[in-house]
């Protein structure tokens, strides 16, 4: 079988610690589970990239906010943040593993993550 390496693909995720990266790309969506909205950023450097979710809900709110700061895109109330100001942002970000139970199945899945946002 031959398998086609499009641009963009040919990196692997991130190790594990500290790293400066560049959002790249954001897409939306909702949650497989319970349809919570969401948006993922792929974050990268010339080493590789990890892609993280955010999920807009109450309990998200704070990570987005963490996540904005950390560009340097000002935050006001009763204003919208738009994901789309984020591409071309730079950031310093923590990579390590998140594991949880698939509340579908119950069975353990780790997923590489970005946490821990501070200004590049």
């Amino acid at each position: 079988m031959k398998i086609n390496v499009e641009e963009g693909l040919d990196k692997p995720f991130l190790p594990d610690g500290r790293h400066e990266v560049e959002i790249t790309h954001v897409d939306e969506g909702k949650s497989e589970y319970k349809g919570v909205p969401f948006f993922a950023c792929r974050m990268e450097n010339e080493d590789g990239f990890v892609s993280q979710r955010f999920y807009t809900s109450a309990a998200g709110m704070p990570i987005i906010m963490d996540l904005f700061r950390a560009v340097g895109l000002e935050i006001k109330a009763d204003k919208k943040l738009d994901t789309n100001q984020l591409i071309g942002k730079k950031l310093s970000v923590e990579v390590g593993d998140y594991t949880y139970n698939d509340p579908e199945n119950g069975n353990e899945r780790t997923l590489k993550q970005a946490s821990h946002f501070e200004a590049a």
